[in-house]
């Protein structure tokens, strides 16, 4: 049959494509990359409630709540907007989306301190100084002057921190109340496991394990989808307070498409964070903000580049300022939105299992997360107890990176451990951060060994004991 005179014209826009992200050229078809955008989505969709949930469930230093809502549409929003860009300007199959881990800080951490629009002021800083330190060639450098063992124990410690998070936000463990003696958590509300909410808690942590365990594509977001239907069904033929379930009461949405609330779009203050805490502690923020950024980005996009056998003969990756350029302007975006800091996402490694090699698999990805943005009223019906669960799959997944240290060297174990053991114990992972840089310098110090020591990491952990001496030193200076 004769060709319609529309076919050479799109054969010619499908070979632009196929010249621009270098689609034959990486041994990829238009089909797997598409598979590989979709497969991506699906297993990371799960930041559409975590994001919402965690952010939302924190009250910042004056009472107020982010609107889940709102935060739902900002979540999609910069997610969208930036896997495109990182699709059309990286060109690698890498998804952006809201940290987590980072997300803890702001939520735990910075707003408790500040008021939101200060604590995301915070974010957009740490983004353009993300984007200044790639542009001067000194992200390198910072990377460089942590030894690895830290870095993996840094993510080992988030892990537990947003384990220990979702553990709390399910009513799984709680504060013993008014109780100054023994321990100062415990099991359930009264010391033992009670009510249908935590029982949709620990179904959901043995549905989404069981599902880890069988490698299961998506596994994080069947569990979430699946857990919450349950809870629909239980708190509808079940007499269970609303207060129960926390913030989201689990019930059927009266609509499933929705416009999206862009109301929490540049409701951010550049500066303000400094009017309400001391310049120190600012700067210990921001620069925990980079640090957990930095580990997060490296490690994705090198892994995931490596899965897609896209590192060249010296193992580097195509582009890469470009693409950490990109992931410090998506850190910008996430703080200007209100969505906290937004960065590379291993779960990108899902759509290169399926095929995905190039750019295009990101545009299909933030498509995917545009559409998202009008099915609001699906995400905001989910309860912590269906959502937590994934927050302890997400601790686990980064708990693995405890096997590359190593627990013979002492000089390293101890400040890995220091750190790890102190984000979840003190709340907070500023303190373990500093904790284990201090005890690293300590130690090489009494080793003998000083000059192995980053110039860089001798001026953090200066600052670190600032922070943590802060109390003493303010009453020697009078300030107090």
């Amino acid at each position: 049959m004769p060709e319609s005179p529309e076919n050479p014209e799109s054969a010619v826009q499908r070979n632009a494509f196929d010249r621009y992200f270098a689609i034959s050229e990486r041994g990829s078809t238009f089909g797997r990359e598409i598979r590989g955008g979709f497969a991506t989505f699906f297993t990371m969709a799960y930041i559409l409630v975590l994001n919402p949930i965690i952010l939302g469930s924190a009250e910042d230093k004056f009472g107020a709540h982010l609107s889940g809502p709102q935060l739902v549409t900002v979540t999609a929003l910069v997610a969208a907007v930036m896997t495109a860009i990182m699709g059309l300007g990286g060109n690698l199959p890498l998804a952006i989306a809201a940290g987590l881990g980072l997300n803890a800080v702001v939520a735990y951490q910075i707003a408790p301190l500040m008021s939101w629009p200060d604590a995301m002021g915070l974010i957009v800083l740490e983004g353009l100084l993300i984007c200044v330190l790639v542009v001067t060639g000194l992200r390198e450098a910072v990377m460089r002057a942590i030894p690895s063992a830290l870095k993996q124990a840094i993510s080992v410690g988030i892990g537990l921190f947003i384990a220990f998070i979702g553990f709390i936000d399910a009513g799984f463990v709680t504060r013993i109340p008014g109780d100054t003696g023994s321990v100062p958590v415990q099991l359930g509300a009264t010391g033992q496991l009670s009510g249908w909410p935590v029982l949709v808690f620990c179904l959901g942590v043995l549905l989404t394990v069981a599902l880890l365990a069988r490698r299961v594509k998506g596994a994080i977001l069947i569990s979430i989808v699946v857990m919450t239907v349950v809870a629909i069904v239980i708190n509808e033929i079940a007499d269970i307070a609303p207060a129960a379930w926390g913030l989201t009461v689990p019930a059927v949405p009266d609509d499933i498409v929705a416009a999206p609330d862009f109301g929490l779009v540049g409701s951010f203050s550049l500066f303000g964070a400094f009017q309400q805490v001391g310049v120190i502690t600012i700067v210990l923020l921001v620069f925990t903000l980079v640090l957990s950024d930095f580990f997060d980005t490296m490690g994705t996009v090198v892994g995931v580049s490596n899965e897609a056998g896209l590192l060249d003969e010296q193992g580097k990756v195509p582009h890469l300022g470009r693409v950490l350029l990109i992931d410090g302007a998506a850190a910008v975006a996430g703080g200007a939105a209100s969505a906290s800091s937004n960065t590379s996402y291993i779960e990108s490694a899902a759509g290169v299992g399926e095929g995905a090699r190039t750019g295009f698999a990101s545009l299909v990805t933030g498509a995917l997360f545009a559409v998202a943005l009008f099915l609001t009223p699906l995400a905001t019906v989910v309860p912590a107890q269906a959502a937590a669960p994934a927050l302890i799959a997400v601790g686990f997944l980064l708990m693995a990176q405890v096997r590359h240290i190593d627990w013979e060297r002492y000089e390293i174990a101890i400040p890995a451990f220091l750190t790890i053991a102190v984000m979840p114990f003190t709340y907070s992972i500023t303190n373990g951060i500093g904790a284990g840089f201090l005890a690293y310098v300590v130690i090489k110090t009494v080793l003998g060994r000083a000059r192995e020591v980053h110039w860089l990491l001798w001026g953090a952990s200066a600052l670190f004991a600032v922070y943590f001496a802060i109390d003493p030193i303010e009453q020697l200076l009078g300030v107090k």
